[in-house]
Formats: structure tokens, C-alpha cells, sequence
């Protein structure tokens, strides 16, 4: 794994949350939508530290049309009612539960977390439609520390990329409505040299 570059704008140790105040809303269209807001966490070197050091991170293989495949990401999963690997990813999801209550009217109740390790590691085109999200809106937050990585956004029939999104270092990046059964993400490949990222995905009940 490739060393973190530590962030030029956040030279604290101190793991703080800012206002959610200056998410900042954009439509994709088709009742997708993608809210955003750079640096939302302060101290994420220091979370990123800790994080790689203390989640039980899991190697995963799944079969790939005839044969088996690594899969290109490093995996850890805390299902409803698991204590998260630390106080400041339970603090971002009290927050988060308590900004989008008018909107969600449900809270956030699992984590999902990735460690990408270098550029070879990504994520292919999905939607997050196991379950509930495959008729229904919802929200997935994301909170990235680490080096950033894009996020990529297009609709779910393929073509152009509507939304590219650099995230790490504190990012969060929410998105909502129709997003999950009309669009698509993915973090590509990257032939640039880059340093290790984690996200935290924050879905509902019965969203995988």
C-alpha cells in the first residue's frame, strides 16, 4: 500500500465535524440528486491513521463470469446496532440523521467501508440496488478520508459521465432521491500515483 500524502489544508490532528450547513445540492435529473461538501471532517489524516490500523479489513473474491476474481478494494461491514471502529463515524452519522430527518424520515443504521490501496484498486459501474433501494428512493452518504479518488456518476442505460467528483481528505458526498435505481457510480482505476483512500458508505435498512 502506498503511503498517504497528508492534506495541505488540514494540518490539525483534532477529528472534528464542521456544519452541515454548506452541503450544496446537485440534480442529475430524474429525481437523482448528489449533495456535497469538501472537507466536512477535520483531523482526517488522523482518522485515516487509525482506521487502517484498527477495522478488521477483509480480502473478498467473487466469480467473474467462468472464473474467480479478487476483488479490487480491501472490505469491512458494521451491520444495525454495531459499534462503529470510532467515535467520530457515530458522531457523522448522528449528524447526518439529524440534517436529513424531514427528508429521509429514517435514520442511517449501517457502515460499509472500502480501503482503496493505490490506483489499481477501484469500484465498476453499480447502483446500490439490493433491496429496498431497487423501487424506492434513498440516501447513501459518503465520507472519504485518505488520498482523494473520483467518484463518477452517469445514468443507469450508459453514456457520458455527468458527475465527476475528487473525494478524500474529510470529503462527503450524499446521494439521494432516485439516484441509486436511475444512476450509476464508480471509482475507476487510475494510472496516477496516488496514496490509499477509505470510505464510509452510511446506508439505511434494507439498502445494500
Amino acid at each position: 500500500m502506498h503511503a498517504l500524502q497528508g492534506s495541505l489544508f488540514d494540518q490539525t490532528d483534532e477529528i472534528r465535524l464542521g456544519p452541515l450547513a454548506g452541503l450544496r445540492r446537485t440534480h442529475l435529473g430524474a429525481g437523482a440528486w448528489v449533495d456535497r461538501l469538501p472537507g466536512w471532517l477535520t483531523g482526517a489524516d488522523t482518522l485515516f491513521e487509525s482506521l487502517a490500523a484498527e477495522v478488521p479489513w477483509r480480502a473478498e473474491r467473487r466469480q467473474m463470469y467462468d472464473r474467480e476474481v479478487d476483488v479490487p478494494r480491501l472490505l469491512a461491514f458494521y451491520g444495525a446496532g454495531a459499534e462503529l471502529p470510532h467515535p467520530a463515524l457515530t458522531g457523522a452519522r448522528t449528524a447526518l440523521d439529524r440534517h436529513y430527518a424531514a427528508e429521509l424520515r429514517e435514520p442511517f443504521v449501517t457502515a460499509g467501508l472500502c480501503l482503496y490501496r493505490d490506483g489499481r484498486d477501484s469500484v465498476a459501474w453499480h447502483g446500490d440496488r439490493t433491496g429496498r433501494s431497487a423501487t424506492q428512493d434513498t440516501m447513501v452518504a459518503i465520507l472519504s478520508v485518505g488520498d482523494p479518488r473520483d467518484l463518477v456518476l452517469r445514468p443507469r442505460e450508459g453514456g457520458a459521465t455527468l458527475l465527476r467528483l475528487p473525494l478524500g481528505h474529510g470529503d462527503l458526498v450524499v446521494m439521494g432521491g432516485s439516484c441509486q435505481r436511475t444512476m450509476e457510480h464508480a471509482v475507476p482505476k487510475t494510472s496516477r500515483a496516488v496514496g490509499p483512500r477509505i470510505s464510509v458508505q452510511f446506508r439505511t435498512r434494507g439498502v445494500m
